[in-house]
């Protein structure tokens, strides 16, 4: 079952509309949606390695795109549901601290948080919440997502072939790891924040 499902994601990231299709999962995935576009750019490099930087381009956009989206819900939803709760526990003078401290490092956070499998949606969310500067968030956001992408897109492109065989031999324990990181993450967000 596997394997036929892994055929189909490499038949369907050489499709016409791939691009399409990935920069809707990096848009969403910067604000509201659980996977990450890795699962589309590998596959998409692997299968159609002359559109590589293309590749890594669409999916910096949408991704910077789809920030800004969910920091508009962290900036929207903070007033109208998030300062209530804070106000009703009593919270209110913890979270002024915490906003300062997570501005004054804001760009690091949302860097750190661009470069790594973390879940960005958490970090734009949170940068709209404490009102970041909005020109460091979409800096750090562009140079970060950016990075990360070019570089997953050029060892790809670089190493190809044999990325492919390794991942054809080893598929299932591959997919056990992804999804063990992909829940340790979310594990990790609820005891973090």
């Amino acid at each position: 079952m596997l394997q036929t499902l892994y055929d189909r994601t490499m038949a369907l990231a050489g499709h016409r509309h791939a691009l399409w299709v990935l920069a809707v999962v990096a848009f969403a995935e910067s604000s509201i949606f659980p996977i990450p576009p890795d699962v589309l750019i590998i596959p998409m490099v692997l299968a159609s390695r002359g559109q590589a930087w293309r590749i890594a381009v669409v999916a910096t956009l949408a991704s910077v795109l789809g920030g800004l989206l969910g920091y508009a819900i962290g900036a929207g939803l903070y007033e109208s549901l998030g300062r209530p709760i804070l106000e009703f526990y009593g919270q209110t003078d913890r979270f002024e601290m915490f906003q300062e401290k997570y501005n004054e490092w804001g760009a690091w956070i949302v860097a750190g948080a661009g470069l790594t499998p973390f879940p960005y949606k958490v970090i734009t969310i949170a940068s709209g919440v404490t009102h970041m500067d909005l020109t460091v968030f979409t800096t750090a956001s562009a140079l970060s997502r950016g990075a990360r992408f070019a570089m997953e897109v050029g060892l790809l492109w670089w190493l190809g072939p044999p990325v492919r065989v390794f991942i054809e031999r080893h598929l299932p324990i591959l997919t056990v790891v992804f999804f063990v990181l992909l829940f340790g993450g979310f594990i990790a967000i609820r005891y973090l924040f």
